[in-house]
């Protein structure tokens, strides 16, 4: 059986993408990674040097998801209280706020 959906291959080439990107940042990682986690989650972060300078790269380790963060948005964190961070994580896997497309 050969099970398929709407929209798979778009899913296939977004995701081909965003691995090619964190491929591209990957390859340009400034000293060693570091990995922390607890018995829920377990991340590695590593500084990437891109064109428009440094960057944090996060992946989740048990899920392949990641983010890169320029210092702006690490700085943004520190804005935030405890709700917005128990908000992101009673929604897992997905965004807060959802894009306007």
């Amino acid at each position: 059986m050969n099970l398929r959906w709407e929209g798979e291959e778009e899913d296939a080439r977004a995701a081909r993408g965003a691995a090619a990107r964190r491929d591209a940042l990957a390859a340009r990682t400034s000293g060693e990674p570091l990995t922390v986690g607890n018995e829920f989650s377990e991340v590695r972060v590593s500084r990437v040097e891109t064109r428009n300078g440094s960057r944090l790269l996060i992946e989740s380790t048990r899920s392949g998801q990641w983010v890169a963060l320029c210092p702006l948005e690490l700085e943004a964190l520190t804005w935030q209280n405890t709700a917005t961070f128990s908000a992101m994580v009673g929604h897992p896997f997905g965004p807060l706020l959802e894009d306007d497309a």
